[in-house]
């Protein structure tokens, strides 16, 4: 996608085989396909082969990241950096796994193009990565895993979070105030509760002049066999409590 080209430099560089158009010769699956109930069920078992004796909860939280970790970073700096719009409808979009059933691409239905006329506020902005993609999505692995939809946001906006981090860092003069509205909105335009709403907060830490990043929800990655507690995670300090 060469409107793409100019975000996938430097550190970014490895995704630009992430959004990718139908002529890519991995082979795709359709997500309306992938998320009934049988094929998600093949997807996440052949995914938890890696992960023996885990939690079919974790499992799907930990697939999920994988998910969001390749969908948001692209599809936000897109809008963001280059104000350009993408169709991310999730009906319309094809999902290509690696040989684990792990998240690698999208296949997106066309190039997409530059906003009409600009975006003037959050909602707007991020209507199809938000509404059109990422609701969906959530709802219907919240249900088949029967994994909190508490949670599957929390992933989506954890790497949201550090995403806007790092684009801060990389490119200072940027106005990405689009996206920390997003976050720090506590109802969406319409009156319903924001599930995007501050997904991490920062804590002091004794004997220690930096701040420690603490993910509001937990993911579960503790429930997934042979993973432990992530450095972020709300539960950290309490592991060891009665």
């Amino acid at each position: 996608m060469p409107a793409l080209a100019p975000l996938f430099i430097a550190e970014f560089a490895h995704y630009r085989d992430v959004l990718v158009l139908g002529d890519d010769p991995r082979p795709g699956v359709p997500l309306c396909a992938l998320l009934a109930p049988d094929e998600f069920d093949r997807v996440l078992t052949r995914f938890g082969m890696r992960y023996p004796d885990s939690d079919r909860r974790g499992l799907a939280s930990i697939w999920s990241k994988y998910y969001f970790s390749r969908l948001i970073p692209p599809a936000v700096a897109a809008s963001l950096i280059l104000d350009y719009c993408l169709p991310l409808d999730l009906d319309a979009l094809q999902l290509v796994l690696d040989e684990q059933g792990t998240p690698v691409a999208f296949k997106l239905p066309n190039p997409g193009r530059p906003w009409a006329t600009k975006p003037t506020d959050t909602f707007q902005r991020f209507h199809g990565l938000v509404e059109a993609h990422m609701r969906p999505f959530i709802d219907t692995v919240a249900g088949l895993a029967r994994v909190s939809s508490k949670v599957l946001w929390s992933n989506a906006g954890n790497y949201f979070e550090w995403l806007l981090g790092v684009l801060a860092t990389a490119l200072p003069q940027a106005d990405l105030s689009h996206g920390h509205d997003l976050l720090n909105a506590c109802n969406l335009g319409d009156g319903r509760r924001n599930p995007l709403y501050l997904p991490v907060h920062y804590v002091p830490v004794a004997g220690q002049t930096g701040m420690k990043r603490v993910r509001r929800v937990c993911c579960l990655r503790y429930r997934v066999g042979g993973l432990e507690y992530c450095a972020s995670c709300p539960l950290l300090d309490r592991k060891h409590t009665p």
